[in-house]
């Protein structure tokens, strides 16, 4: 189900149906989604470089009751990538951007994280 908070930025799993209201989509995570033909994601921008690092996200194994930390230690890591997080910002200025990720855990992800930093500065 695509989530939407704002309306420049949209949620979306990159095994949903890819819809022209998408806007722009940039696949956030680091591994290319399993059993996903590139030719049918129409992935626009693969922002590997803004995905946890490989350690947290084995570290935080889309388990919930580490959520509040992933949180903090990926808001960290998103702020060493600056020049990435303004692309992203830059591209927001366009029009629509819905950020794809893989996770079956649609509300403890990194887009999820991803998003809220985009919109708290705005």
């Amino acid at each position: 189900m695509t989530k939407q908070i704002s309306d420049r930025v949209k949620l979306k799993r990159a095994y949903e149906t890819p819809t022209a209201d998408d806007g722009i989509r940039v696949l956030v995570d680091r591994l290319w989604p399993r059993g996903i033909k590139k030719s049918e994601a129409a992935i626009d921008h693969w922002l590997k470089e803004l995905a946890p690092s490989t350690d947290l996200r084995k570290w935080f194994g889309h388990d919930p009751a580490r959520w509040v930390e992933f949180r903090r230690r990926y808001m960290a890591e998103i702020e060493e990538h600056g020049d990435e997080l303004d692309r992203l910002r830059a591209l927001m200025a366009e029009g629509t951007v819905t950020l794809v990720y893989s996770a079956h855990d649609e509300t403890h992800n990194d887009a999820v994280v991803l998003e809220e930093v985009l919109l708290k500065h705005r």
